[in-house]
């Protein structure tokens, strides 16, 4: 039965300062890079076949530390990259909070359709990842890796396990953290969450 398992990238140097991080293109910090480490010695026995990853650094950095321990070069899916925020790119929770209060709490009453100026919703980012998601798994790979976003690793998450959309939110995905998905006899995805979580802070 086909396995996959899910990783978000390393830490990015924001500290405590919760930012709307899109596709704002950031390096992994070095906290970031020991968390990619971790990561490799976890998974260094485990008999990958592919390992994918976005366009953007921070995946393709913590993916690559990754694949040290294997035979194998990164697949590059520009589609996996995390969700769009347009205008709230970058800025502070707070910072849009106090100057477009009626937008985030439009956003907060309605988090699967709502979408940031020329930004994306979280709607548009389902129907953008799941493709992605459905043709790593129609693969030939029996063991793939998905080095993945917070919002990307929670769509296929709500995806393959069966959950509506608006519960995005209803489980953690913290830097460096590590899920595996699994297919049961039926061919149902299965879910182990946080099998590898690094606290934040």
């Amino acid at each position: 039965m086909k396995k996959v398992y899910i990783v978000r990238h390393g830490d990015i140097g924001l500290g405590k300062n919760k930012r709307y991080i899109g596709i704002k293109d950031l390096p992994l910090s070095a906290e970031g890079r020991k968390q990619a480490f971790s990561l490799k010695e976890r998974l260094r026995e485990i008999p990958l076949d592919r390992i994918y990853c976005s366009a953007l650094s921070r995946s393709r950095e913590t993916a690559a530390i990754i694949a040290e321990a294997h035979p194998l070069s990164l697949t590059v899916l520009p589609d996996l990259h995390e969700i769009e925020m347009g205008e709230w790119e970058g800025r502070l929770f707070s910072e849009i909070q106090e100057l477009f209060p009626a937008e985030y709490r439009q956003r907060g009453e309605d988090i699967v359709n709502y979408r940031p100026p020329g930004g994306e919703s979280f709607l548009h980012c389902y129907l953008r990842i799941i493709p992605v998601f459905e043709r790593i798994v129609r693969s030939d790979a029996e063991t793939s890796l998905i080095v993945g976003h917070a919002g990307v690793n929670r769509v296929i998450l709500c995806h393959a396990l069966g959950l509506p959309l608006p519960d995005i939110f209803s489980f953690k995905q913290n830097y460096g953290c590590l899920t595996l998905l699994s297919q049961n006899h039926r061919g149902q995805w299965e879910g182990k969450l946080n099998i590898l979580a690094v606290t934040n802070g």
